[in-house]
């Protein structure tokens, strides 16, 4: 019998990133009904010509997401070249894996996935003077900037994606979840959950509640307790962190539907 047998899992995660936690939670034995709550749309190259120009003579490069590996190296390919003597550098290891995918190896990779691990880095403490671009998607954090601002540090974005709420159809899983076919609920980030909410609507709003909630990083996690979210659950990093959190929650059930 496997971990998650007769278990469905909700994948909010984006169309194009969905996939990857769907095939784990089938290889684990359950079922993944996936519903995308959160859209990613590339900013269009004409405004990122100041972003680029300036990123061909960074120090530092710094990717805060696979979406920003994925639409940022399209973008500077496209338009725009990498510094020759720039050091690279990855929040996580899926946005390393992102970089590697698309040709840039050695990207160096805290042992969290978080801007607080990254900018403990050895590599980010001596950075006044140096010239600092964050590839990341519209809008997002202040701490990573702050932080290297205060250190000295001339910070720049290159913001090359944009999150939507992906307009979406949600009669079939609320008929699903209804009928109690819907044992967990995965998200990736707060405002993926206040999509979901959204495309819910109010006849979804006491299902959610009531779920099991995972998350993949205790600041997702706390907006989701704030949301209203009966039980959160904090997993490790990533797809596979997400599936571990899955499987020792229901492993650790008496085999009663949640």
């Amino acid at each position: 019998m496997l971990p998650l047998d007769g278990r469905t899992v909700l994948v909010t995660r984006p169309a194009h990133q969905a996939g990857s936690l769907a095939q784990k939670v089938f290889e684990a034995g359950g079922e993944a009904f996936v519903f995308p709550a959160l859209g990613i749309e590339p900013v269009a190259l004409d405004e990122l010509a100041d972003a680029l120009a300036y990123l061909a003579g960074a120090d530092i490069v710094i990717f805060v997401s696979p979406n920003a590996a994925q639409y940022g190296l399209a973008a500077i390919r496209a338009r725009g070249t990498l510094p020759d003597a720039g050091r690279f550098f990855a929040v996580g290891p899926g946005t390393a894996r992102a970089l590697a995918a698309q040709g840039l190896e050695g990207a160096v990779t805290p042992d969290g996935q978080d801007s607080e691990a990254l900018l403990a880095l050895p590599e980010l403490q001596a950075v006044a003077g140096q010239r600092v671009v964050i590839v990341r998607g519209v809008g997002g954090r202040p701490l990573m900037s702050d932080t290297l601002r205060a250190r000295g540090a001339d910070v720049h974005f290159m913001e090359c994606y944009r999150r939507t709420c992906p307009p979406a159809d949600p009669s079939r899983l609320l008929a699903r979840w209804r009928a109690g076919g819907i044992d967990a609920v995965t998200i990736a980030s707060a405002e993926t959950l206040y999509n979901l909410a959204r495309l819910l609507g109010e006849p979804g709003a006491p299902l959610l509640a009531a779920t099991p909630l995972f998350a993949p990083h205790e600041k997702i996690a706390e907006a989701a307790r704030r949301f209203g979210i009966a039980r959160v659950i904090t997993t490790p990093g990533g797809d596979d962190g997400l599936l571990d959190g899955l499987v020792n929650w229901f492993r650790n059930k008496t085999g009663s539907k949640t």
